[in-house]
């Protein structure tokens, strides 16, 4: 059995839709992170919410990047309990509308932050699988829960469609474009 270091660094989520992707080949990492769950229960409580992040021009700022949720001491919770120690610490917590679609042939989330609008639908789920993963640089958790991966998936920024690559593995060591139905991650 693992022990964890505390009793606040976990959080769990339903209804997980996740893309990591590209808009340019040969980047040297993704420049998409759609990352969102209709509900995310954490210590402090429980809100649709996730991670984006978009930078249409890789040598520019992002367009949009943070901690999203429609509670803001959630969005606030994830840098400093779960993310500590990687890039993603300082990420600003944003105030968000998150929905999530779930259909019979295709997931979905639309993301409403800063200005803009983010949606995507990943389509083509292979059947569910348990995945277990240790601990990582990008994931500094432990990860557990329910995934099935989509073999093809699509992006829309503010009604328009952009061009997207998804690589073969996320940065959580899983698939890049995933519907995760429930999970947790746990420090």
């Amino acid at each position: 059995m693992t022990k964890l270091a505390t009793g606040d660094r976990w959080m769990s989520w339903e209804g997980g839709v996740d893309l990591v992707a590209a808009t340019h080949a040969g980047l040297p990492m993704p420049n998409v992170i759609v990352h969102v769950a209709r509900l995310v229960h954490t210590p402090i409580g429980s809100a649709a919410s996730g991670m984006v992040f978009f930078q249409p021009d890789p040598a520019g700022a992002p367009l949009v990047m943070g901690f999203v949720s429609t509670q803001p001491q959630i969005g606030r919770f994830f840098g400093p309990k779960i993310f500590a120690g990687t890039p993603f610490e300082q990420a600003p917590a944003l105030d968000a509308r998150i929905e999530i679609e779930v259909a019979s042939t295709y997931v979905g989330a639309t993301v409403t932050v800063a200005g803009h609008v983010l949606r995507t639908r990943l389509e083509d789920l292979a059947a569910p699988e348990l995945t277990q993963r240790p601990p990582a640089a990008m994931t500094p958790f432990w990860q557990q829960g329910l995934e099935s991966a989509a073999s093809r998936a699509r992006l829309w920024v503010d009604g328009r469609e952009i061009s997207i690559l998804v690589p073969p593995v996320g940065i959580s060591g899983g698939p890049a474009a995933v519907f995760a139905p429930a999970g947790i991650y746990a420090r």
